[in-house]
């Protein structure tokens, strides 16, 4: 979908291409084993050669209270926006709104990701790095929410908000 060619689309702005394609090759081959999200953070377990898998990190910077405060008074204040979003759904160009407030919800240069791997390769991205951000890319698939919660607000918190703001 969307979300997640937007998201490989980034990281191969950043020159990952070659990289990214190893990686796929072992997201697709099932040796991401585990993969979790919070804030700010996402953590696969990845099977390489070596019996224990390796983990491989991949870092955002989470927006501030005040940057959520303004991107959450900027959806509720587009009805349509709010609608989409308390209906379950992530409206396509939201980034727009993000923009407009001079924010990126994706990252925009490799300076504001930090990845690191427990597996001997020095190269950033590894192979377990690059198939941590295509199951992270598929995650974003199933639910675009989880682009929001790893930049710092998950869907309960925005939708709260949300209804706060536009009095429902």
């Amino acid at each position: 979908t969307w979300w997640s060619r937007r998201f490989i689309e980034v990281l191969e702005s950043f020159g990952m291409g070659g990289r990214l394609q190893r990686g796929k090759n072992y997201a697709r081959s099932g040796q991401v084993l585990n993969l979790t999200l919070s804030t700010s953070v996402v953590v696969g377990l990845v099977q390489g050669s070596r019996p224990e898998p390796y983990r491989a990190r991949i870092g955002v910077k989470a927006l501030s209270a005040e940057q959520w405060d303004q991107v959450e008074r900027a959806l509720a204040g587009q009805a349509l926006y709010a609608a989409k979003l308390l209906a379950g759904e992530m409206p396509e160009d939201v980034e727009q709104i993000f923009a407009g407030l001079g924010l990126e919800l994706f990252p925009t240069t490799m300076r504001e990701l930090t990845m690191d791997c427990s597996c001997p390769d020095w190269e950033i991205p590894c192979k377990h790095l690059a198939a941590t951000c295509y199951l992270l890319a598929e995650t974003f698939d199933a639910d675009p929410f989880q682009i929001l919660a790893w930049r710092g607000r998950s869907r309960d918190e925005l939708l709260d908000r949300l209804r706060e703001l536009r009095g429902t």
